[in-house]
């Protein structure tokens, strides 16, 4: 049997996995992903990555804004597909969308579930210094990612790790997942396991949780840096040549140095915390490029002593 398949996905998360699928011979007779949207500086439409890629491979492509337009699914109905691949796609599908096609709709989800359930996974689990996740294909139901696990890949999570490196690996090591799956679906042999434990949820990530404050331990601090690293940055205000200025912090360290939250405690900018301190390394003003704090500090110096906001 040569398995009809329909993708679902939107970012550049899902490309590799449309990638593999296609690479192991599977025929994609349909991708589904979100309507172009305006982006860049000209606010020109741009279409998503999984768009373009399909393009790319002669693949027909549908942008439905809502998958609650009953025309919609009589349009997925139609294609009579065996199984849809969801990855990303940024749409709640409702329950005669999920059962279209014949062995209904499956999803890759980045984070060992039930833990982290919903939209950022990667981000949470570094966020709440976690030393592992996985990359999972779950048989998706009505409900936000409950449903049973079909495979897993476990992945560490190290030290050095942002949230760019580890969406990097999720998203290699989720798609090389996708043909194990399918051709255990092709051979009936894909077991489900009920996921087992306390659900947490990973709710989208909030502007104002980006601000650094000083107050809180210079671990969570670290964590919340490496989780937010390189969008959307965590940041803090700093002296900068007109005043106090806004800048993205994207590498910092722990060190065990104390004093009032928020002075620094040296000009090489080691920032006292609610306790311990940290070291920033790695800044981003704004307008400007990512840069190491030796340059940050050659035009902006920061005084010993000096008391941040």
């Amino acid at each position: 049997m040569s398995l009809r398949v329909v993708f679902m996905g939107t970012p550049e998360f899902a490309v590799p996995s449309l990638s593999e699928i296609l690479a192991s011979g599977y025929e994609v007779v349909r991708v589904y992903t979100q309507p172009p949207q305006r982006a860049g500086r000209g606010k020109q439409m741009r279409k998503s990555p999984v768009h373009q890629f399909a393009e790319i491979m002669g693949i027909p492509v549908e942008t439905p804004e809502s998958f609650r337009k009953p025309s919609v699914i009589d349009g997925l109905e139609a294609v009579g597909a065996d199984v849809a691949c969801v990855v990303a796609y940024g749409q709640i599908l409702p329950q005669r969308a999920l059962d279209a096609p014949r062995e209904g709709c499956l999803n890759l989800h980045g984070s060992l579930l039930p833990r982290w359930r919903g939209a950022a996974p990667v981000q949470r689990a570094i966020m709440a210094g976690d030393t592992k996740t996985a990359a999972q294909i779950m048989q998706m139901e009505k409900g936000l990612d409950t449903g049973p696990i079909l495979l897993s890949e476990i992945v560490s999570i190290s030290n050095e790790d942002t949230a760019g490196s580890l969406h990097d690996t999720l998203s290699h090591v989720g798609a090389s997942l996708w043909p194990r799956a399918l051709a255990a679906l092709e051979r009936g042999g894909l077991v489900p396991t009920q996921q087992d434990g306390e659900p947490t949820y990973a709710t989208k990530i909030d502007k104002a949780e980006a601000r650094l404050d000083w107050h809180k331990p210079a671990q969570e601090l670290e964590y919340l840096i490496r989780g937010l690293s390189p969008f959307p940055g965590a940041w803090c205000e700093l002296p900068g040549r007109k005043g106090p200025e806004r800048v993205k912090i994207h590498l910092a360290c722990v060190e065990n140095a104390h004093g009032k939250a928020g002075t620094t405690l040296d000009d090489a900018l080691l920032i006292a915390c609610g306790d311990a301190s940290l070291r920033l390394l790695r800044l981003q003003p704004a307008g400007k490029n990512v840069m190491d704090a030796q340059d940050y500090l050659r035009g902006r110096p920061c005084a010993k002593s000096t008391q941040l906001s």
